[in-house]
Formats: C-alpha cells, structure tokens, sequence
C-alpha cells in the first residue's frame, strides 16, 4: 500500500501540501519552507537493493517515497532517466579518489557544468509534467549566486507552460556564470541584474512571494532551493557515493561547500533516512556565516564580501530553516519567531541545545582567498587534480574534519572551466570549456539591469511575463 506523502511549513501557518503542490507553491505562504510530515526510512537491506543501480534508477527509488500519492513510480523511473540522459560521464556522479580515505564526487558532468544540474534538469521535466496533468501555466522566479540560474535556464528553457526569470547579483558571478545564462535565446527565458547582493537578490523573490496578489496574478513558482523538490533531488547523489563505499556496512562522512545550506541539508536528510553518515563537513569562504556558527553559535549577518568562490557568497542560508525545524524539536511556533527575530535583528537566537545537537554532526572550516588559491595549487601539484575554488574548500574541510578510517568524500560542484581566470592565477593552466559552450564569449548577451528596490523588480517580472504571453 502507498502512503501519500504530505508536506507542512516549517512555521506552521500554512495549508499542507502533496508533493506536487509542494514544487508548484515553493515557499510557504507564511514565509516558512516545506518539509515532509513525516521521514521515510530505508533499512540496510533497502540500501543494499540499491547497490549497484545505474544512477537514474537509483535516484528515482530513493526520492518515490517523497513523491508518493502524487508521481507514480513508472512516471517517476521515466523523468530520471530523461533528465540523466544528457550527462556527459557514464557514472554520471563518478567518484575520484585523491588520497587515503579521501575522495571527490563530481557532480559537474551536466549541461551547465554544476552541482545544480542534478536536480534542474528532473525539476524542469516535473514542472512540465504537474502542469500538463493541471492544464496551468506558473512563472519562475530564482535567485542566483552563480549556478542555480543557468541551471534552471537549461532545464526550463523552450518549455510552453512555464515562464522563467532569474534574479543574478550585477557584477558579482564569474563571467562564465553569467554568459551561461544571458546568452540563451529563449522566448519564456529572462535575466535581470540586481544592483546588490546575491542575498538582496534572495530577499527579492521571498518578498515576490509574500506579496500575495502579485505572487496568485502571476503564479509564481521556484526553483532555488527553497522548494523541497530541489532538495529531494539532491539526496541521491549521497547515496550512491555511500553505497560504493561499503554503506550502510560502514560509515562514511561528506564535505559540501556551502552557502545556501541546500546540498549539505540533502546529505542531513539522506541520514534522516537511515544511511549511516558519521560527519557532515561545512566549506565556507571569507563568508562564513555556518562556518561562525558551528563554532561559537554566531549566527549573525555581517556584509557580503566578493570572492574566488561566488557561489557562496552568501550571509542568509535560506535552507538552515529546514535544519532549525528539527533541531527544535518540529516546533514551528519556536521555529517561525526565531526565523522573525533573525530577519529584525540580523542574528538568530538558536537555543544552546539546539546547537549543540547541530555541532554533534557538523564541523566547519574557513577558507579565505589565498587559502583558497593556495588549496587549488596544492591539489593540482600533489593529486594532479584540478579543482575549482569552491571544490577545493570542501576538500580542504574534508581534510580537516576527518574521522580515522571514515571514508570522506568532498563534493565538486562545479568544472573548473566555469572559474578560468582562478584556476590560472593559481595553477598557470587555464581549463577549456567543453564543445557545446565553446563559443560562449562570442554569444550576445541579454538581460535588464534593476535597481534594489521591490517595486522595480516586480515591474520588470511582470513585463517579461507580458511579453511572453504577447
């Protein structure tokens, strides 16, 4: 017998959801994210019946309990494979080993050369397939610090009910990054340039949303990390990882570079689901909001600074809300007036315990950028690997978190192409893009520069919606 999986706001004021009602709303109308009501759990015989799958199967086993009562399996199994077919690596998410019980699992080999690629690329397809099934028509509103826009570019790209644009910080992603998404010639495809901060830009498309009557004149719909189905999407890679490690016979621990919080929540969750992680390793650059919290619990604002590593470049993480719920025990009461408090004052009030719990399972490290730079240099000299400056601090937070004979494995998240002129600075060789983006520089961009003001930005959605429906 199927049990429907229902979905409740992490602050409690929300209607619940099925899952499809969960991808098509996003963020909760009380401003809270959506979680499962409950957790499936895999014993050790259900992970080892996965040993050994080709990827999209795997993926699709793992994520059917979140999708249970609103994608049947066969259709669920179809979507994988359709949005895996395109990865250019036979493994998909191969594993690379570069040093004693430290590996690399790389999860660049999509079409935009980033981690956002494993759940885009399924994101787009289910889309198409909820709203075929409900004949409606929703408009996309993401926030990127980097890789998310050209992700969901790539995935919602030419597709009849779906409407796109992605908010980028003006000036502030690598030049690749940002060509990855102007340079695409859609008709349902806009970019618009904030004049701020990834994290404005993340403050703008929650605003969107609580603007009720702009967000149900629009039906607006996302796909940053705030929709679960993101996150869901993002749990098998881990288990396919620990699988060819020996789980769940044996242990193993992940490092994830992290700004958002979104990848390593998906590693928290696959524990969640019974797979046997002992340590959850936190990267962060000059940014290090998590990394500051985890050893001090100071989960306090301060200004986002530019850096090697763009994509986190962040001092918000949408996601720790998800972590928060449970930390507090499912309170969402608790969880929705420390979430305010943190919006007022910039600091978030997390109970003692709370983070204690939180520090029982997660470590961080901080990596500024002559660390950073110095950590790609080392890794290409010793492990003859080339790693991109958030892959590299995630392999070095890998290194310094540790357990004695725990397998680690370091997340790449990104080709080292898509950040040229740091990988030249610190190895003297710069990476080629692959054929299908080899004349990105000679593409004409296209996107709209907005001022920092809500008024602005929804004018502008709202005029790109416009001229798509014209």
């Amino acid at each position: 017998m199927i049990v429907p999986m229902r979905y409740v706001s992490t602050r409690g004021h929300s209607p619940d959801h099925d899952f499809s009602g969960v991808l098509l709303a996003g963020l909760a109308e009380d401003g809270g994210l959506y979680m499962p009501e409950s957790w499936p759990v895999f014993s050790a015989d259900d992970w080892r019946a996965l040993r050994g799958l080709p990827y999209p199967e795997l993926a699709a086993r793992v994520m059917a309990p979140f999708m249970a009562g609103a994608i049947d399996a066969e259709t669920l199994h179809r979507l994988c494979r359709e949005a895996y077919a395109g990865f250019t690596h036979p493994a998909t998410v191969p594993l690379v080993q570069i040093d004693r019980d430290l590996y690399v699992q790389e999860l660049f080999h999509g079409p935009t050369l980033a981690f956002k690629d494993m759940a885009m690329q399924l994101l787009g397809r289910l889309f198409d397939h909820v709203l075929t099934a409900q004949d409606r028509r929703v408009t996309i509103v993401g926030a990127t610090s980097g890789d998310t826009g050209s992700a969901a570019i790539e995935a919602c790209r030419d597709r009849d009910r779906l409407d796109v644009v992605i908010l980028h910080p003006l000036g502030r992603t690598s030049e690749v990054q940002r060509r990855q998404m102007t340079t695409v010639r859609a008709p349902n495809i806009a970019n618009l340039a904030l004049e701020g901060t990834f994290d404005d830009c993340q403050d703008m498309v929650k605003a969107m949303f609580a603007d009720l009557p702009f967000r149900t004149d629009l039906q607006l719909s996302a796909v940053n990390s705030i929709n679960w189905a993101r996150v869901a999407a993002q749990i098998p890679y881990y288990v396919a990882a620990a699988l060819a490690l020996g789980a769940p016979d044996r242990e193993v621990a992940f490092a994830v570079p992290t700004g958002n919080f979104g990848n390593v929540f998906a590693a928290w969750a696959a524990r969640r689901m019974g797979l046997p992680i002992a340590r959850l390793a936190i990267g962060a650059n000059r940014n290090d909001i998590l990394a500051r919290f985890l050893a001090s619990n100071d989960m306090s604002v301060r200004t986002v600074a530019p850096s090697l590593s763009p994509s986190m470049d962040i001092q918000v993480s949408s996601n720790f809300e998800r972590l928060l719920f449970e930390l507090l025990g499912r309170d969402p009461e608790r969880c929705a007036a420390i979430m305010i408090g943190f919006r007022r004052d910039g600091r978030m009030a997390v109970p003692d315990a709370a983070w204690r719990d939180a520090t029982s399972l997660f470590h961080g490290l901080t990596l500024d950028d002559p660390a950073t730079e110095a950590a790609i240099r080392r890794l290409h000299r010793e492990a003859r690997y080339l790693a991109d400056p958030h892959t590299a601090i995630g392999i070095e937070a890998g290194r310094a978190c540790a357990l004695p004979g725990v397998p680690m494995v370091a997340m790449a998240t990104a080709h080292p192409a898509k950040f040229p002129e740091a990988m030249l600075a610190a190895t003297g060789h710069r990476p080629d893009l692959p054929p299908h983006l080899a004349d990105l520089y000679e593409r004409e961009e296209r996107y709209r520069v907005v001022p920092n003001r809500l008024a602005a930005v929804e004018d502008a959605v709202r005029a790109a919606v416009l001229k798509n429906a014209a």
